[in-house]
């Protein structure tokens, strides 16, 4: 069996680190937020190129902060895409803003620039661009769409830990950047976790503030918070863990590689694109097919398993048929949502499991 993901792998080859980091806390008694969580925010700031970094419970906590902190409230607009997990529309609505969805480019499954102006009204304060699959969105003509609007620009780059655009790292150019440290993420914790990374000092404030009751001291409460405060076992296993990143990451982009190159010329599905200028770090590699539904059946009968992300576009899921979307506005995403299938990486998977894979594809393809 080849599995989607592999995290006791991943904690088999730290486990002593990891251990320590978490012993550590447990002797430090600083449960909540605390030193390994300051420590944390530092060093992930740094990685991303950005001044502040402030550590949250999820990655939609980390969303919905930024966006509060941009002013974002009840009346607004926000554009976003709606192939995303759901989690970024409804960080949204937390607000009492509305989404607005845009369609995707089909080569980066990313928003697509050139339909980003035309969805701006009179209501509309900020755009979410979603870093899908590990791959930052084409940045440039955003910023310039938003500038000229006067608009804020959030990145979601849950799925894109270390990811680039032209040299700069992901969460590094707009306002903000929000991260997920969910345990199946290229950084994942050991349960939940989040981060805002941003360089500039109000936005840090305010987040600041909003994670922890909106305290600017203890029992002084300047703004209406919340309590989304990260663990201290969770800072402290994230900083043990980024160390590690850049190399999983490079074992994931030659995975990535390896199946580019044997999946060429494959009949009946096509591989992922790396646009230029960009550093993808194949958080998922989402092969498209015609027949995926049944690739999938086939895989799963050999003992391979994959992953679907994500089989119904946001604008059609019932909890948010209020929108008032329907099937056939944004042909690309619902084309992706039919076709995109994600198949096994994971910094560990060996290359015989690549081949074994690729293997499988050619063969349950040419079956079906």
């Amino acid at each position: 069996m080849i599995p989607f993901l592999d995290l006791k792998a991943q904690y088999a080859s730290i486990k002593d680190e990891i251990d320590d980091a978490v012993l550590r806390v447990l002797a430090s008694t600083r449960y909540i937020l605390g030193e390994e969580v300051e420590a944390f925010e530092r060093e992930f700031a740094a990685y991303c190129d950005s001044k502040h970094a402030v550590a949250v419970n999820t990655g939609t906590s980390a969303l919905h902060l930024s966006l509060l902190a941009a002013g974002i409230g009840p009346g607004d607009e926000v554009i976003t895409v709606p192939m995303t997990f759901v989690a970024t529309v409804s960080a949204i609505c937390y607000t009492g803003a509305r989404p607005v969805f845009v369609d995707i480019e089909p080569a980066t499954c990313t928003m697509d620039p050139a339909m980003v102006e035309a969805a701006i009204t009179p209501r509309t304060k900020a755009i979410v661009p979603v870093h899908l699959y590990g791959q930052m969105a084409d940045m440039d003509p955003i910023m310039d769409i938003a500038a000229r609007h006067g608009l804020a620009v959030i990145e979601d780059a849950c799925q894109a830990h270390g990811a680039e655009y032209h040299g700069r790292r992901s969460g590094s150019i707009g306002v903000a950047g929000c991260f997920s440290f969910y345990p199946g993420k290229n950084l994942g914790a050991c349960g939940e976790g989040g981060i805002v990374v941003t360089s500039s000092d109000s936005h840090a404030e305010a987040i600041r503030m909003l994670r922890d009751w909106g305290q600017s001291q203890r029992y002084h409460h300047v703004l209406k918070g919340f309590n989304y405060r990260m663990d201290g076992i969770q800072g402290a296993v994230l900083r043990v863990k980024l160390g590690h990143l850049e190399r999983w990451t490079r074992a994931r982009r030659s995975h990535a590689a390896l199946y580019d190159k044997l999946l060429a010329g494959s009949g009946g599905t096509t591989a992922p694109v790396q646009a230029h200028g960009r550093r993808h770090v194949y958080h998922i590699y989402a092969l498209r097919a015609s027949g995926r539904d049944r690739l999938r059946e086939g895989l799963r009968s050999v003992g391979i398993e994959c992953g679907l992300h994500y089989p119904i576009p946001v604008h059609l899921q019932e909890a948010h048929a209020d929108l008032g979307y329907r099937a056939g506005d944004f042909p690309v995403a619902e084309a992706v949502a039919r076709e995109a299938l994600s198949l096994p990486i994971f910094p560990e998977m060996t290359t015989d499991q690549v081949r074994q894979v690729v293997e499988a594809v050619e063969e349950c393809a040419y079956a079906a």
